[in-house]
């Protein structure tokens, strides 16, 4: 029987072309599986979705749900125009021990009770509300007011400051009013004297009179130094 060479040459062909579809699906089907090899199906299930999501965000916390009767209130009040917080927000106040408040009262500066040390003459009155160091010297801070019908002169240059060795110390002012108003106000300034005149000087004496007339008299004594 003589064969034909057509016959053969087609089925040649036809043997290589499945040969080279076969070779390329298995091609295909390796570099598929290669390329999806990180790529895994997202977890669904209903018990593992807090778990998933947990694990995605790293924050290892599961999703907390607020109760019905929590978000009907908070809409009522926003409607009535009102801002509540859900009870799962509100916090109590804690009352603090009694170790914490002795803490922050220790904490609190001393309030110093020797002072304010006032004088009243013919409704002015004259305050010294503290003493302090402030460089090289001594810095009184004081208050006037006159709760009279007239206004008052003063000339500071006239304010006499003594110790309790009976020493008279210069003194400079600064903020006091040179003609005192009838007012409910009161003046505050300062009344500075040099550290270095004091001379462990412990207690200090002020005076302070009215110019011209000299018809009122501001005197206090016993004024501590330290």
């Amino acid at each position: 029987m003589k064969v034909n060479p057509t016959v053969v040459l087609t089925f040649l062909l036809l043997s290589m072309m499945f040969g080279a579809g076969a070779l390329s699906a298995s091609l295909g089907l390796e570099l598929g599986k290669a390329a999806l090899k990180e790529v895994t199906q997202p977890d669904v299930r209903p018990n593992t979705s807090g778990e998933s999501n947990s694990q995605a965000t790293g924050k290892g916390k599961a999703l907390k749900l607020l109760k019905e009767e929590e978000i009907i209130k908070t809409v009522k009040a926003r409607i009535s125009g009102k801002e509540v917080e859900p009870e799962a927000a509100q916090t109590k106040a804690v009352e603090p021990t009694p170790e914490a408040a002795e803490a922050k009262a220790a904490e609190e500066p001393k309030k110093d009770e020797r002072f304010p040390i006032a004088t009243k003459d013919q409704d002015v009155s004259l305050e010294v509300t503290g003493v302090r160091r402030e460089g090289s010297s001594l810095v009184l801070d004081v208050s006037l007011k006159n709760e009279g019908s007239r206004s008052v002169q003063f000339l500071y240059s006239f304010l006499n400051v003594t110790d309790d060795k009976g020493r008279s110390l210069s003194a400079t002012t600064e903020g006091l009013p040179g003609d005192l108003s009838p007012s409910d106000r009161s003046y505050s300034g300062t009344v500075s004297i040099p550290t270095a005149l004091l001379d462990n000087a412990q207690k200090l004496s002020l005076t302070l009179t009215d110019y011209p007339d000299q018809e009122l008299e501001l005197k206090m004594s016993e004024i501590p130094v330290q």
